[in-house]
């Protein structure tokens, strides 16, 4: 009966040791896990808010041969401008990485901003009703493409910042993930571009 009852007993302690031990690890399985899945979402909504951006990108290359066409029947020498637009958007077409369509679209937003500028010289031109209309059309995906670009950028700071974390550097790691490149606007697209119409321009 003793030797029953202490069988018993070293049974019971056994298992009480094995609970101590897999409960924790159960608790630790369970937040990497957690954590894993975490950084894969923001991984994941850094990727959907690119394919947002790239949609209206999409959009703003689809207007632009029109557009430079229209332009072109009203100021056909003006050739270093056109030929800055047809550069960035094979650049942007042949883009391999991310970072370089990134670059490509903040050359076409330089390129572009001098392509409406020269409509100030052209009065023709302002009046053109097809002009007018692609450019409204073109403000109106400016202004799509800043929205997905502020998404897209607000769901890099998210996964960068986790990435930055210890813990969240040591789970990025385990799942493959890297940090992302912000779409930041070029400086000479900020600035207003300076174009001079002298007395030789047309």
């Amino acid at each position: 009966m003793m030797s029953g009852r202490k069988g018993g007993s070293f049974a019971v302690k056994v298992l009480l040791v094995l609970g101590v031990l897999l409960v924790p690890l159960v608790i630790v399985g369970g937040c990497m896990v957690g954590k894993y899945n975490h950084v894969i979402a923001l991984s994941e909504n850094v990727d959907a808010g690119w394919a947002q951006v790239e949609n209206q990108l999409q959009r703003r290359f689809d207007l632009i041969p029109n557009l430079v066409e229209t332009v072109k029947g009203y100021a056909a020498h003006e050739k270093d401008v056109f030929s800055n637009i047809a550069q960035a958007r094979a650049a942007y077409t042949g883009a391999g990485t991310r970072g370089q369509k990134v670059q490509a679209a903040n050359a076409l937003e330089s390129a572009l901003s001098r392509l409406l500028v020269i409509r100030e010289a052209y009065p023709q031109l302002q009046a053109n009703q097809n002009f007018m209309s692609l450019q409204a059309q073109l403000e109106g995906t400016e202004n799509r493409v800043a929205v997905e670009r502020k998404r897209y950028n607000d769901a890099v700071k998210k996964l960068n910042t986790y990435c930055r974390k210890f813990f969240g550097r040591m789970v990025a790691n385990w799942a493959g993930v890297e940090k992302a490149e912000y779409f930041e606007v070029a400086e000479e697209a900020k600035t207003v571009p300076k174009v001079d119409f002298g007395s030789d321009a047309r």
